[in-house]
């Protein structure tokens, strides 16, 4: 897109052979490879790449093929809606909606996100904290079932469902198709990066933002932050904008996450809508640096189509298969490492606190914020009920994604952030390594409201249970 932005008004009606009859197909694969599985055994995803930092048991037995499931199958830009295949990337989601001037209501950091899972796992952006999570953009969903039904779930049918399946990892079952609401935006945003010295200061300029839609009076559409230490924090603030103007570019020797630092007040950027979006998986936010891929000589040399969250999370793979940073660290000297890879989310009053004992107690700088408040006001409550935060609340979530020497105990400092997010009153993903207690687990993450749904859905537990699936990692 780069600027660019279709004003054309015009339906994309799926015809004989397009999106609709491939979507069609993808789902009589699916159900076909349901049927192929052998009666009692667990049913599970033929996919060979994932977005999730948690082990997962290899296993040669057949999946569910979801290899027609990918695409966009149609949008309405009158409504602002679009039919989406679960296993549709985000990135492909936005290369579609662009081109209408539009864009999902929350658009997550990484491009190989699929909308299904953030759907099912919870995904979080820079519009969050006017648009809420992911799922709550969804008017309706087609789920297969554990029991190999294709059901569809909205607030008005199969509802228990459709407030469940928000954080159920694919326990519940798997999302084929999503309805999901869009909205506007405009061809860049207008970026400032506000410095402060303290975390008090930048807690309650965030607060204020959150409360009002705007800063001196100007409207924010976009509001996320990053902590370098204490005494350095930012709020990024984003204004969409149809001004023409330069454009900074972060896909080449520049780094996004660099370029946010700052010795004055406020720093101004500007980018297209389309690389605003991506800012953050060039150098899968600062994670790169872990591949060499931040120093300037090697990077002038790593090809731009391979500076992605994809390739890196190839990396991660092997690094994992073969140890490789361990047997580093043993060579010299050093003891292994605990991945200390979270995102958490802890009610805004209480995220000053949470900063000040991480600061203390976990060497990982930067670390992401994203503020949070939830769009729904349902009659039932919890709206959500395998993610309880209240939807009168604001909270903010902090993403810190990196390593730190492992104790003698298995998870020692992952243990720690979960005592210290639970005592405030808070949340984290379960999309990493989870070390909760059963009982916890179950006070945290819906307990009795998730084991109702599970047994009306998946009778025969032909999926796995949450719990095996987030703490016991099989």
């Amino acid at each position: 897109m780069h600027g660019r932005l279709s004003t054309t008004r015009v339906y994309v009606v799926p015809v004989p052979g397009s999106a609709l009859s491939a979507y069609a197909s993808g789902v009589e694969r699916l159900l076909a490879s349901y049927r192929a599985i052998p009666p009692g055994a667990t049913v599970r995803l033929a996919k060979p790449t994932s977005n999730l930092f948690r082990a997962r048991v290899k296993r040669d037995a057949p999946g569910l093929d979801i290899s027609g499931l990918t695409g966009v199958i149609s949008i309405d830009p009158e409504v602002r809606t679009a039919d989406v295949a679960g296993m549709c990337t985000y990135e492909d989601l936005v290369t579609a909606t662009l081109q209408y001037g539009l864009s999902p209501l929350v658009v997550p950091q990484l491009k190989t996100i699929t909308l299904g899972g953030a759907v099912t796992g919870l995904g979080i952006e820079s519009a969050s904290f006017r648009n809420g999570l992911p799922h709550e953009s969804v008017l309706e969903m087609d789920i297969l079932t554990g029991a190999g039904e294709l059901l569809t779930a909205s607030p008005d049918q199969h509802s228990d469902l459709y407030r469940a399946f928000p954080n159920s990892y694919g326990t519940l079952g798997y999302s084929t198709r999503l309805r999901i609401q869009l909205e506007p935006v405009a061809p860049f945003v207008a970026l400032r990066h506000i410095r402060f010295h303290s975390l008090t200061t930048m807690v309650e300029a965030m607060e204020r933002i959150i409360d009002t839609g705007g800063l001196d009076g100007v409207r924010v559409d976009y509001l996320d932050g990053v902590v370098f230490s204490a005494e350095e924090s930012y709020l990024c603030v984003g204004l969409r904008t149809t001004t023409p103007g330069p454009v900074s570019d972060y896909t080449g020797q520049d780094i996004y996450y660099r370029s946010i630092q700052h010795d004055t007040e406020i720093k101004e950027d500007r980018l297209t809508i389309h690389d605003y979006f991506w800012r953050w998986d060039t150098d899968w936010f600062w994670c790169s640096r872990a591949f060499g891929a931040q120093n300037p000589r090697l990077r002038r040399w790593w090809p731009r189509r391979y500076r992605r969250s994809s390739v890196f999370w190839k990396l991660v793979a092997l690094d994992q298969r073969f140890s490789v940073a361990d047997r580093i660290e043993k060579r010299h000297g050093r003891p292994a490492r605990e991945r200390v890879v979270q995102d958490i989310e802890v009610p805004i009053e209480r995220t000053r606190a949470f900063l000040e004992w991480f600061a203390d107690t976990v060497p990982i700088a930067p670390i992401w914020l994203c503020p949070l408040r939830l769009r729904d006001h349902p009659e039932v409550s919890p709206a959500w009920p395998l993610y309880p935060i209240r939807p009168d609340r604001s909270y903010v979530n902090v993403g810190f994604w990196s390593s730190v020497p492992a104790g003698t105990t298995a998870g020692a400092t992952n243990r720690l952030i979960e005592d210290k997010v639970s005592e405030l009153d808070g949340h984290k993903s379960l999309y990493s390594d989870s070390f909760y207690t059963r009982e916890k687990f179950d006070e945290l993450y819906g307990g009795e409201a998730y084991n109702i749904v599970k047994k009306a859905y998946d009778p025969d537990s032909r999926l796995l249970d949450l719990y095996e699936k987030a703490v016991q990692r099989r």
